[in-house]
């Protein structure tokens, strides 16, 4: 029997540099299945050079280069449908040989290719925008299609392969529109390679299906979230805080790493920002020391999201989003899934516990694997699959052996859990019932110049440190209220929100600054065991920039899918400064009184075996 206890038990504990952890988590998730090559499928594999134009205008050239993958039997008289697929951040195609090989195996042409700037594609990083990443994906569409001119054995494009003729093709795309080029055809792929399957379907009505995986829904609140001042879904209207380390990293990684390796065929990607779009660098530094994004970042990250072009995605999506993530909280995928499912876009959502911030959990991947693949057995080969339920999640507390689905619970959409409230009492108890609500305050000091009041593990390398750093506030620098024991499980599904209100006069006076004079703080929610320890639920944190200090402030916690077991406690925290955030400029005094207005909210399932 396989138990599968704290969260903390899965984070990764690679001995890879931090420059690939992206990549190599993408990866990880990507490859379900116990290893099969392409002779064992009988599948033949050419590598293959793309000329393809992208940019608004379509001016600009890049080569891409990808690996087709063929199954044994399939050929102009025998066609089969497509799947395409790209690398996470930092990756290539060399990290879908064992996605490829296991779609090839099950009788899909699959091509898996090097997103721009990466693994050997030339052109520069556009963080998946519609333009330039959609295009480039669009016209590998249409080799699949049959085009040829798109094709070559050779980066010079002097060497011309025909588009290709095995594959099945469909009467009309999605508009109605008869193509002589317009294959079945499917995408999937993680993180980076998930979000450029948004892109993709936003500009090419012949896609059929995406199957996007630990992607976001806006890059803006995935890289300085601000989970208080929401539009909509994830959108804020107030900027939020900056992710220092997640930033650090991608930086690295894409211009140096990255942007020095690709140089070695096209020096002119180190130019103006090295590997980056140029208007990036700008952006990114402007964002680190400032520790806000401003119009300009904003109106970039978001033209390169789902949630800007989410009206132009109208094909069937399936989502998977992990639990353990700290890049790409689930809150994206929510998003995402109440958007699609509002404008009548056939979508399901499975949580699994893999994501950005640690593995899958033994058995995990045969159960995602077996879903992904009904689903394109359904909607590319017409078959009559169950797709699976409508919203699944993994859950660590079930023992199980072999696969992991008997640890997957499951709803007939989302949310599937019913709120329950628990009150925050001035003498730093979380009580069920606001008549136990006592009188009294806790106040604290936010630190000057953004500096971090609590340690925990770096985001964009937890796991892969011999050690992480305990999560530990400053004493002085938090507030804290701690439930009585449990009696009986509670199993909390979802999303928690924590509303409150705050007394912070000198950030009262400084906010019509803008972002650069609010109050920054950190809400988080802990469980505290029957020794006293009390963990972070899988590291997951929300800053909050808030606009008017003297209004009553709402914040929307990352989801969680954790048991709370008997004997523990419930612990929610409002912090003024976090390591891996930029947090306020300006040194605050902040005073939260307990009241029956002050309250937590846990969406629960209620208790299982």
């Amino acid at each position: 029997m396989r138990r599968l206890g704290s969260a903390r038990f899965f984070r990764t504990r690679l001995a890879v540099p931090a420059a690939v952890a992206v990549a190599a988590t993408a990866a990880a998730v990507l490859v379900a299945l116990p290893g099969t090559s392409a002779a064992d499928t009988g599948a033949t594999v050419r590598t293959l050079h793309f000329a393809v134009r992208v940019g608004p205008t379509g001016a600009q050239s890049c080569d891409v280069i990808g690996d087709v993958y063929t199954p044994a039997g399939v050929d102009a008289a025998h066609p089969a449908p497509a799947i395409l697929t790209t690398n996470g951040f930092g990756g290539s195609k060399d990290d879908l040989v064992g996605l490829a090989q296991q779609f090839a195996g099950q009788g899909y042409v699959v091509l898996a290719y090097s997103g721009l700037g990466f693994g050997g594609s030339g052109c520069k990083i556009t963080l998946d925008d519609p333009d330039w990443d959609g295009r480039a994906a669009s016209q590998l569409i249409s080799f699949l299609g049959g085009d040829s001119g798109i094709a070559f054995t050779d980066p010079q494009h002097t060497q011309p392969v025909a588009g290709l003729d095995d594959v099945r093709h469909d009467a009309t795309d999605h508009n109605g529109q008869h193509r002589a080029d317009d294959p079945r055809v499917g995408m999937i792929g993680g993180s980076y390679g998930g979000e450029i399957q948004f892109a993709t379907a936003s500009v090419d009505p012949r896609l059929d299906t995406i199957i996007p995986q630990i992607t976001w829904n806006d890059l803006s609140y995935s890289l300085a979230p601000n989970n208080t001042d929401l539009a909509h879904g994830v959108t804020y209207t107030n900027p939020g805080a900056a992710k220092l380390t997640w930033s650090a990293f991608f930086f690295l990684e894409g211009s140096l790493i990255d942007g020095l390796s690709g140089a070695q065929t096209d020096p002119s990607r180190l130019l103006g920002c090295p590997n980056f779009a140029d208007p990036t660098c700008a952006d990114l530094a402007t964002t680190g020391i400032t520790g806000f994004p401003d119009a300009n970042t904003l109106q970039l990250t978001r033209h390169a999201s789902v949630e800007n072009y989410a009206s132009s995605v109208r094909i069937p999506t399936l989502l998977a989003q992990g639990e353990d993530d700290t890049l790409f909280n689930l809150n994206e995928a929510v998003a995402t899934y109440q958007t699609l499912k509002a404008q009548g876009t056939p979508v399901k959502m499975i949580w699994q516990l893999a994501g950005h911030s640690g593995p899958a959990a033994p058995g995990e991947s045969d159960y995602t694997f077996a879903r992904y693949l009904a689903w394109f057995d359904h909607y590319l080969k017409g078959l009559s699959t169950d797709t699976g339920p409508d919203f699944a999640y993994f859950q660590d507390w079930v023992n199980y052996t072999g696969s992991a689905a008997p640890a997957y619970g499951q709803a007939a959409s989302y949310p599937a859990g019913a709120a329950t409230p628990f009150y925050l009492s001035g003498n730093g108890s979380l009580v069920s019932n606001p008549t136990q609500v006592q009188p009294g305050s806790q106040s604290f000091l936010t630190l000057p110049a953004g500096l971090p009041s609590s340690t925990s593990g770096l985001d964009a390398v937890g796991g892969m440190l011999p050690q992480d750093l305990p999560d530990a506030d400053l004493p002085g620098s938090f507030a804290a209220w701690t439930s009585a024991p449990l009696t009986t499980p509670l199993d909390v599904v979802g999303t928690p929100t924590l509303d409150v209100r705050i007394a912070a006069p000198t950030a009262q006076l400084s906010q019509f600054l803008g972002p650069a004079g609010q109050l920054v703080l950190f809400a988080k929610v802990y469980d505290v065991d029957a020794s006293g320890n009390a963990t972070l639920i899988h590291h997951l944190i929300a800053p909050v920039r808030i606009a008017d200090v003297g209004a009553p402030v709402h914040i929307v916690l990352p989801a969680l899918v954790h048991q709370f077991a008997p004997g523990h406690q419930i612990r929610v925290v409002v912090a003024g400064g976090d390591l891996n955030y930029r947090g306020g400029l300006a040194s605050a005094p902040v005073t939260i009184a307990g009241s029956g207005a002050q309250v937590l909210t846990l969406p629960v399932v209620g208790a299982t075996s």
